[in-house]
C-alpha cells in the first residue's frame, strides 16, 4: 500500500500564553506548516484536531478551529485520548489517507491549560484514573506515577540521582529550543533540592502545564512526493491500551500498553529498537522517561537509570531522548504533545534542528502516553 508522508510542520512557543486563544495558537502552526509545505489552504482536504474539551470553556472544538483556520466546508472531527489526543489525531489522518477519503490532511494538536488553578487541572487529570475505584479516592497524576517510581526503585534500585538525571538532560536541550517553556540548564544539586511533591518526586521530576499548538500536513504518497523534496515517512502507525484500573496491570514497572505499541510499530516498520536514532518520549516525569527505554527495548528491563546516567540517551550516545526539551522543558499542553513530538522528529530526520541535531539522524520515533499508560501510541518515522 502507499506510504503517508509528512510535506508539513509548524509550531507555536509553549507557555502561558495569555496572548492568545486556543484557535489562535492553532493558527500559528498551522501557517507555519503551510508556508512549510509551499501550499496553499485550498489544498488541504481535512483537519483533525487534538485536544482535550475539559479544558476549553468552547465545547466542540474542532469546528470552531477549522473556522479560524478558513478551512469551511472542509470536513474536521475531535481527537481525545487524555495526553495521547495529538497522537490520535495523527494516526486518524494517517488512515484517512491510507483508506482513500483523503489526500491532504492537516493535523492539529492544540491546548489551553493555564486559564485553570493547578487544583482543577489536578482533578481534571485524576478523573482520567478509573472513577469507580481509583480517582474518587483523591488520587493525582503525581500520584500515580509515583508508585511507578516507588515500584521501580524497590524492583531494580533505580535512584533518586538517576531519576533526576533525566531532569537535566531534558532541561539541558529545553534550554536550546525557542518554543520550549523552560529555557534554562538546571544542575543536578539544584534539582535534588527542589522541594518534594509526591514521594520520591520533587518539583524537578514533574512537567509543567502549558498553553500551545503545533501542525503536521500529511499527504498521500504521491502527492507527498510531488508536493516535498523532503518527505519524511509515517512507516509505524501502533497504539494499544491497557486496563484503566492500575490494580489491573500486571506490574507497575512499565506501561503494557507501550510494550504492545512498540512491537507492532516495529513490525510494521520493519525496524529493530537498535535502528532508532532519536526519540520522543513521553516523560511527564522523570520515571515515565526511564520505564520508556525499557518498554520501547532501548535497554533491558531495570537498565534505564544507568543508561541515562551513562549518557546513552544524550546526542552521541545509544539513542538520543527528547532533545527537543520533552515535556519535562518544553511543557505539556496535552492535546499538542504528540503533534509536537511529531514535528521534532520530522525536523531531526530533515536535518534541521540546528544545534540540537542528531548525526545522521535516518529513523525517528515518538512515543505518546494517554493517561495514566490506558492508551500508548508509537510512531516510527523514516526518510528516503
Amino acid at each position: 500500500m502507499k506510504r503517508v508522508g509528512i510535506i508539513g510542520i509548524g509550531h507555536g512557543v509553549f507557555g502561558r500564553r495569555s496572548d492568545a486563544t486556543v484557535q489562535e495558537l492553532a493558527f500559528e502552526a498551522f501557517r507555519d506548516a503551510l508556508d512549510d509545505a509551499g501550499i496553499e489552504r485550498d489544498l488541504i482536504d481535512a483537519s483533525v484536531i487534538g485536544s482535550v474539551p475539559e479544558y476549553h470553556k468552547q465545547r466542540s472544538l474542532a469546528g470552531v478551529v477549522q473556522e479560524y483556520l478558513g478551512l469551511v466546508p472542509k470536513p474536521t472531527w475531535l481527537t481525545e485520548v487524555a495526553c495521547a489526543s495529538g497522537s490520535a489525531a495523527m494516526r486518524t489522518g494517517w488512515m484517512a489517507i491510507r483508506a482513500g477519503l483523503h489526500q491532504v490532511v492537516a493535523i492539529i494538536g492544540c491546548q489551553k491549560m493555564t486559564e485553570l488553578s493547578t487544583a482543577e487541572i489536578l482533578a481534571l487529570m485524576g478523573r482520567v484514573g478509573e472513577v469507580q475505584w481509583e480517582s474518587g479516592f483523591g488520587t493525582t497524576f503525581p500520584g500515580y506515577y509515583a508508585m511507578f517510581a516507588k515500584r521501580h526503585m524497590h524492583e531494580y534500585g533505580t535512584t533518586r540521582e538517576q531519576l533526576l538525571e533525566v531532569a537535566v538532560k531534558n532541561h539541558f536541550y529545553g534550554a536550546k529550543n525557542p518554543y520550549a517553556l523552560f529555557r534554562k540548564e538546571i544542575s543536578a544539586e539544584k534539582a535534588m533540592a527542589s522541594e518534594e511533591v509526591a514521594t520520591p518526586f520533587q518539583v524537578y521530576d514533574c512537567c509543567a502545564n502549558a498553553d500551545g499548538a503545533a501542525c503536521v500536513i500529511l499527504a498521500g504518497e504521491d502527492q507527498a512526493k510531488e508536493i516535498s523534496d523532503k518527505p519524511v515517512w509515517l512507516d509505524g502507525v501502533a497504539a494499544a491500551t491497557a486496563s484503566m484500573s492500575v490494580l489491573r496491570r500486571p506490574h507497575l514497572v512499565g506501561l503494557p500498553s507501550a510494550e504492545q505499541a512498540a512491537t507492532e510499530a516495529y513490525a510494521m516498520a520493519g525496524i529493530e529498537p537498535t535502528d532508532v536514532k532519536v526519540a520522543q518520549v513521553h516523560d511527564c516525569f522523570t520515571v515515565a522517561e526511564i520505564m520508556a527505554y525499557e518498554d520501547l527495548g532501548f535497554c533491558g528491563k531495570g537498565e534505564g537509570g544507568p543508561f541515562v546516567t551513562d549518557r546513552q540517551t544524550y546526542i552521541g550516545g545509544q539513542v538520543a531522548v527528547n532533545v527537543d526539551g520533552g515535556l519535562k522543558a518544553k511543557g505539556h499542553p496535552i492535546g499538542a504533545t504528540g503533534v509536537s513530538m511529531t514535528y521534532e522528529i520530522a525536523k531531526q530526520l530533515r536535518g534541521e534542528a540546528g544545534e540540537r541535531q542528531v548525526p545522521d539522524a535516518d529513523v525517528g520515533l515518538t512515543h505518546n502516553v494517554g493517561g495514566i499508560g490506558q492508551y500508548c501510541f508509537v510512531q516510527v518515522l523514516k526518510r528516503d
